[in-house]
């Protein structure tokens, strides 16, 4: 029961009663004191124009009419009696000269008002209204017009009990109705929690239903849905990603382990020994680079490496990589070209931004075939985001292999592998890009058969570098 209490529906349905109930009285209450006002307001409009009649009649009587209208006044009295209506007339000194039926007991004071003024009072259960005149007509220089009050507090009372009734209603309804509503609420988030329940890392294809009204709770449902496909996503990356390491580094230790068993398998001479050692080390070199690169990839995906951020010299870090690689690409008879703007900083850390370099011009000169000549070209077309571009003028990339070049572990030996002594790991693209999206960048690649294949690589430019470049 307590844990009843503290669920989201029954809170939800105690706030939207309580505001259901507040509403309510807020409003029967001021419409009991709207109806109150209006009949009274009636009724005072009622007798000022009772006075302003007798005034105006009085006036245009004789004497001998007198006794006549009195007898007129006590025939309406009467008419009127169960309204308690009744009439006065009084002489200077507030000397009752006539009263008409009905007309109460209890002498009624009078009030201290002005000539004319008809302002109307209540004295006890009593509305009164009294008019002085200006001069004597019959003896007469004050009437007063009055009204019981009590058919209007009978009125009043059946509008309470009608305003008591519904009150009730709302009191009975409103929790009901607003613990029906939070129902449908909340069964939305019921829902998610389900879901939720029985989601596993090994079983992530069920999704949220959504309702189709477009609502909050609709959207909170594509919400998590979208969360869901990216977890989906990532761990699929992620088992992919640990079946292909988990196959590019067998090959290296079963190497290793075939060369260490041919080893021990009978005597061999000194050569023999030095060439299997050497295979070893070769194997050695090969599953050290991959493990360096598989490192290299999982700091540019972990956010800290942030905090290691200085401000870098690109443009010197692009020159020294071009340095590294023109005898590489003499040798294959292959024109590096250099078109670097100066200074140039970028806010990252060195050696990531080196690496980057390098795979990309490694990358160019390996699918250029002999005579074909490599361009980088550094600039900054824009004042706070440099361009670095690697164009070569090979064959290209085969378009359906185009939107995998990133992916790690690809090779697209269909369209860019002409030669069988090119190897790789595959994870030479997938580093660039890792390394350009730590350093809130972007990388694209454009291939065609015609002009060859030229990645970009767009990233962020140093504050005092576009300081320095402003003056």
């Amino acid at each position: 029961m307590k844990r009843f209490w503290k669920t989201l529906r029954v809170r939800l349905a105690i706030w939207n009663a309580g505001a259901v109930i507040l509403t309510a009285m807020v409003t029967l209450i001021g419409l009991q004191q709207g109806v109150r006002w209006a009949l009274l307001h009636e009724m005072d409009q009622l007798l000022i124009e009772d006075i302003e009649e007798i005034t105006l009649t009085l006036k245009e009587l004789s004497a001998a009419e007198f006794d006549n209208y009195t007898e007129e006044l006590n025939r309406k009295a009467i008419v009127h009696r169960h309204h308690g209506w009744f009439v006065e007339l009084l002489s200077r000194d507030q000397t009752l000269l006539w009263k008409s039926v009905a007309t109460p007991e209890t002498a009624l004071p009078f009030p201290a008002l002005k000539v004319d003024s008809r302002k109307p009072y209540t004295f006890e259960n009593y509305r009164l209204v009294v008019r002085q005149l200006k001069s004597p007509i019959h003896n007469v220089e004050a009437i007063r017009v009055g009204s019981s009050l009590t058919f209007l507090s009978e009125d009043l009372a059946i509008i309470d009990r009608f305003v008591l009734m519904a009150a009730g209603f709302v009191l009975v309804l409103a929790p009901l109705s607003g613990f029906l509503l939070a129902g449908r609420t909340v069964r939305s988030i019921g829902d998610i929690i389900q879901t939720a329940a029985r989601l596993r890392p090994s079983h992530l294809d069920e999704r949220l239903p959504l309702r189709g009204t477009e609502d909050e709770l609709d959207q909170l449902a594509k919400t998590v849905n979208g969360l869901l496909d990216r977890i989906a996503t990532y761990l699929q990356q992620k088992r992919d990603f640990l079946a292909n390491a988990a196959h590019e580094l067998r090959t290296p230790l079963a190497a290793i382990r075939s060369s260490v068993e041919v080893a021990l398998n009978s005597n061999r001479s000194v050569e023999e020994y030095q060439e299997l050692l050497i295979d070893i080390i070769d194997e050695g070199s090969a599953l050290e680079t991959l493990v360096n690169q598989l490192l290299l990839i999982s700091e540019t995906e972990a956010e800290k490496i942030n905090s290691d951020f200085g401000t870098v010299m690109f443009h010197e870090v692009v020159q020294k990589a071009i340095d590294m690689f023109v005898g590489v690409a003499e040798t294959r008879e292959i024109t590096l070209e250099a078109r670097i703007e100066k200074p140039l900083t970028v806010p990252g850390i060195r050696g990531h931004l080196r690496q980057l370099v390098n795979n990309l011009i490694d990358n160019a000169i390996k699918y250029t075939p002999t005579g074909g000549k490599v361009t980088v070209t550094l600039t900054a077309p824009h004042a706070n985001l440099i361009h670095l571009d690697v164009q070569d003028n090979g064959i290209g990339i085969a378009p359906e292999d185009l939107p995998h070049v990133f992916d790690r572990f690809f090779r697209a030996e269909r369209s860019r592998t002409r030669q069988q002594e090119i190897v790789g790991t595959g994870l030479g693209l997938s580093i660039c890009q890792a390394v350009v999206s730590a350093h809130k960048g972007s990388i694209t690649c454009h291939s065609s058969s015609e002009s060859g294949t030229c990645f970009t690589v767009r990233l962020p430019r140093g504050e005092n570098d576009i300081s320095h470049s402003g003056v």
